[in-house]
């Protein structure tokens, strides 16, 4: 497990180069993704020796029409109907992985919430604000950024919302 600081990180995606821009404290984690791993998330919990609740899963639903990432621990699921209410809309379903992948700038398995291409409306799950610190991903699979819970809430312009589920 490779980690650096943001003084280190040269280049990078364009999540870690949003952080750097940004002037916040951030780690990266970096691992060797073995892409026949069921999970993702779990994946790099475990390379990274990191309780689950602590790693989140970014994922991109449409809401009443609106593309709306939710940011999730990997150890559990996306609520829909609540992800629906954290932004005031009435039915949420998950979104085309084409269109997440192409309005985000990310591949499946590798979409940041920081760094998108174009901005989208997103929702924290309300239990990062437990942790000191959370890790998602960097903009690829194999690259984990772990950050402060209100940093991330801050550069995204989140809604905290309990939107996870076990």
């Amino acid at each position: 497990m490779a980690k650096k600081s943001k003084k280190q990180q040269s280049g990078g995606t364009p999540a870690t180069v949003a952080l750097t821009a940004a002037g916040v404290e951030f780690t990266v984690h970096a691992y060797e993704h073995d892409p026949a791993h069921p999970s993702y998330g779990e994946e790099a919990a475990e390379a990274m020796g990191v309780s689950p609740d602590r790693v989140f899963k970014t994922l991109v639903a449409d809401v009443d029409g609106t593309l709306t990432v939710a940011v999730v621990p990997v150890a559990g699921q996306l609520d829909l109907k609540a992800l629906a209410a954290a932004v005031g809309g009435k039915r949420a379903a998950m979104a085309d992985p084409t269109l997440a992948e192409r309005t985000t700038g990310y591949v499946r398995g590798g979409i940041s919430p920081l760094g998108q291409r174009k901005k989208l409306p997103t929702v924290l799950d309300a239990s990062a604000a437990t942790h000191t610190t959370i890790c998602v991903s960097a903009g690829r699979r194999g690259l984990e950024v772990e950050l402060a819970p209100q940093t991330l809430v801050t550069l995204t312009e989140a809604v905290l919302a309990p939107i996870g589920r076990a």
